[in-house]
């Protein structure tokens, strides 16, 4: 009998990385056999109307919502949790540990985030919902080794599965006579986008074309406007290179966006943090095939070193320059790596072998006798 799987999460038509992550998830897992239905949990604010697939919603300002959350993810064989912070209500997130222990089914919980120097209540939330969990999945080997480390876990329920990826593989997009750099997710502080503008001026010898995309993040838009944004136009207007920038805010489907990835010649990513572990912008450049130059955070430095990219130090426009120029002109610097193992299907099955022998073993534990 096939399994049928309850999503924790956010999810679309809300726009975050986390929602976008488990539409993917959730498709791939039940693309097949399997069927399932998602606990939507909206965290404020106009996230719209529920889409397909959404059987309970989770509003943040209800005190007592995780309990009908659980009641909902318990009519499911497996419950599988996004855990992020800011997404759950409760200090630090905790009402989503108080969910997790009404829950009557296994669940596997998938770690987007694992902090280095927590606070002492965010390490006590975490280590909690990993000892509640049935098993946790991290998204990297940096994120795996560091939640071993630095946390009091069981580490035989911690298992490290890729970031997925789409088959944004094709027949080559339309490629304009400027090399053409790349940067989309949502927008906001952090994204670092300001020091790749102010590496163009090192670059006007090539003449690049940088591309933009993606709207402003909403908590970004409630809390300080396109504020970021504006900064962003300015900035290249006093360089004298506002006119190499496209900035893209429209919504792209799959197939847009596919387009748009393959028509780059690399994937620039000048994260701020020094503490991401995860990134499905840099999955899903990799799985393209379309060389990345990233500073170094940490799922960079794991996936690109010595690989499909060059790192760079954090806030440098000439070091970031640099790398780029290497790999526009000496592309043999860039070494392919098999992506496979980053597709959905890959990935999906993973979570289906984690998820088939966690429902198994509650089984057998509910028939053996009392």
């Amino acid at each position: 009998m096939a399994t049928t799987y309850g999503f924790l999460s956010t999810h679309p038509p809300t726009r975050c990385g986390l929602a976008t992550f488990n539409a993917a998830l959730a498709g791939a897992l039940t693309a097949g056999a399997g069927t399932g239905g998602v606990v939507r949990v909206t965290t404020g604010g106009d996230e719209g109307p529920p889409g397909p697939g959404v059987a309970h919603t989770w509003p943040a300002h209800d005190p007592s919502g995780w309990r009908d959350a659980a009641d909902a993810l318990n009519g499911y064989d497996i419950a599988i949790i996004q855990h992020e912070y800011g997404i759950y209500p409760g200090a630090d997130g905790a009402d989503v540990l108080r969910m997790m222990r009404r829950l009557r089914v296994p669940s596997i919980v998938v770690l987007h985030t694992v902090l280095s120097r927590p606070t002492p209540r965010q390490k006590s939330v975490l280590e909690q919902i990993v000892g509640a969990a049935g098993a946790v999945v991290t998204m990297t080997g940096t994120a795996h080794d560091r939640l071993i480390v630095g946390y009091d876990v069981d580490p035989a329920k911690v298992s490290a599965i890729p970031h997925g990826a789409a088959d944004h593989t094709g027949a080559p997009a339309a490629r304009g006579p400027k090399p053409h750099l790349l940067t989309w997710g949502l927008l906001g502080p952090g994204k670092g986008i300001e020091w790749a503008i102010r590496a163009l001026p090192h670059l006007s010898r090539l003449g690049p074309v940088y591309t933009v995309a993606g709207r402003t993040h909403p908590k970004v838009l409630e809390r300080h406007g396109e504020a970021y944004r504006t900064g962003l136009h300015k900035l290249g207007a006093e360089l004298g290179v506002a006119h190499a920038v496209d900035y893209r805010s429209h919504y792209l489907d799959d197939a847009a966006l596919g387009a748009l990835i393959r028509s780059a010649d690399v994937v620039v990513l000048p994260y701020d943090s020094v503490e991401q572990v995860t990134s499905g912008v840099l999955i899903e450049a990799v799985a393209a095939g379309v060389p990345v130059v990233a500073t170094a955070f940490p799922h960079a430095v794991e996936l690109l070193t010595d690989g499909p990219g060059l790192l760079v130090p954090h806030r440098n426009p000439r070091a970031l320059a640099t790398a780029i120029r290497k790999v526009l002109t000496q592309p043999a610097l860039v070494r392919t790596i098999d992506t496979a193992g980053l597709r959905w299907p890959a990935v999906a099955a993973r979570y289906e072998e984690l998820a088939e022998g966690l429902v198994a073993a509650a089984a057998r534990t509910a028939a053996a006798p009392a």
